[in-house]
């Protein structure tokens, strides 16, 4: 069998071999010649020879999509590219594509051209919360800095799919762009959070992140950065050992990853997760749960278990966002509180990840869970456990509630901070002791606007 790792690059064809060699250990599809093996972990040719077309794909996996196939796969790809990169490609069971995890991430559906009249552009209402370029300032104390477009892989149901293959490369991220976008967090002293994100951050070279890094570090009241990536999943030959080296100059600095299925944990993934942690970067992984792919308590128990074996802790399952075309990867809630339900009590509490509803209209992450408390009395609150025992817990007799007058340098708790005081926001206004707010109303409430009217 003979195949080119890029239709636009014929002469500099590879020829396979007609069996099967396996470089990566988890690999599935046929691999290449030595020449071709002495490449496979040098992340900039993975890059390099990205499949962006149906031909290479099929010829790479081995196999030959039905006409009809084709056809859609040429419509989808006209308004939403594909990108897939040989690692991720190789993971792909081909004797099984069409209900493979891997493959459904990766290869699009004409079921992305399908717009629910529910489904936005932008869900998350970045866009409008954005008062710089490449910022998202939409919580109090931290900001999204969206440094790159790149991707070096096109998931299918990324919630970015309006930016997702927008030219950019170190290009978009050029320091005109950046250095606006840093001068706000710099002008912006509540800001103690940045996540770097994109597309993806660790597309960006080594010596331009380490220059975004370096800045922020410039910035006193920025307490901790934040890097979003998939590389680990999709190319994990990007954590190389300079890369490594660079980010441990930035500490304290986290990064979350993204992995959605067991079949992502590979051999190679752990070697580049080992390099993070060993490092000293707190890991965490942000899944989605997509339909088809991990709506699955026993795969996404499963799946986190080996995160926090190898050193991840499972932070978020998200549900997926109601961006344009996904309606097909979406579940319904519920299915994400049963799978909830089915790993709280039943694997170590870290292994269970925050499962949450990123707000259409930009009002953040909405932490949804199962319903623990059963009744709630003056002296007693009742509960259930994961068994469905329901047990009480008695309220103590002799508390004495302090007054909180938000003043914490002469509290006797000790706080003792110097800028602790602060506004009250939301539902704290209706607990605070030192805030006369007994009720929240939502804007263009049709009482109040009567009651406005009529004085």
């Amino acid at each position: 069998m003979t195949t080119d790792l890029s239709a636009r690059k014929a002469k500099a064809a590879i020829q396979l071999k007609p069996r099967v060699l396996k470089a990566d250990p988890d690999s599935q599809t046929p691999e290449k010649t030595t020449d071709w093996k002495s490449q496979w972990t040098d992340w900039k040719w993975h890059v390099r020879n990205s499949i962006r077309d149906l031909e290479t794909f099929e010829r790479l996996l081995g196999v030959r999509f039905p006409d009809l196939q084709r056809k859609a796969f040429a419509r989808t790809t006209d308004k939403f590219p594909m990108s897939v990169t040989p690692y991720y490609l190789s993971l792909i069971d081909p004797e099984d594509y069409a209900e493979d995890p891997v493959f459904l991430q990766a290869f699009p559906s004409p079921n992305e051209l399908l717009v629910g009249r529910n489904d936005m552009s932008d869900p998350l209402h970045e866009d409008e919360d954005s008062p710089a370029p490449g910022i998202t300032h939409r919580y109090p104390d931290r900001v999204l800095f969206h440094i790159s477009n790149v991707c070096s892989m096109y998931c299918r149901h990324c919630t970015r799919k309006r930016k997702v293959g927008d030219q950019d490369t170190e290009a978009m991220s050029g320091k005109r762009e950046l250095l606006q976008g840093l001068d706000y967090i710099r002008k912006t002293p509540q800001v103690r959070d940045v996540l770097l994100s994109g597309g993806d951050p660790l597309m960006l070279s080594d010596e331009r992140l380490d220059w975004i890094l370096g800045e922020l570090r410039t910035i006193d009241h920025v307490e901790v950065v934040r890097i979003g990536t998939r590389m680990p999943v999709v190319l994990p030959y990007r954590i190389t050992d300079d890369l490594v080296r660079m980010l441990k100059t930035h500490h304290p600095l986290w990064l979350n990853t993204h992995f959605n299925h067991p079949r992502e944990i590979t051999s190679t993934s752990k070697a580049a997760l080992a390099r993070l942690a060993d490092a000293g970067i707190p890991l965490g992984n942000q899944s989605v749960l997509l339909a088809g792919v991990n709506d699955c308590h026993r795969l996404i128990r499963t799946l986190n278990q080996k995160l926090v074996k190898n050193r991840v802790r499972p932070y978020y399952l998200y549900q997926c966002d109601l961006s344009e075309g996904l309606e097909h990867f979406r579940t319904p809630v519920g299915k994400g509180i049963e799978i909830i339900e089915s790993l709280r009590g039943h694997t170590s509490g870290f292994s269970v990840p925050t499962y949450v509803v990123d707000a259409p209209g930009g009002g953040g992450k909405i932490p949804i869970m199962p319903n623990y408390v059963v009744s709630w009395g003056a002296n007693k609150v009742v509960l259930r456990n994961f068994e469905g025992v329901i047990t009480t817990y008695t309220e103590p007799e002799s508390y004495e509630a302090r007054f909180c007058d938000r003043k914490c340098d002469a509290c006797n708790l000790q706080l003792k901070e110097d800028d602790a005081v602060e506004q009250c926001v939301g539902i704290e206004k209706l607990l605070s002791d030192c805030d006369d707010t007994c009720s929240l109303t939502p804007y263009g409430n049709a009482r109040m606007e009567r009651r406005n009217n009529v004085a």
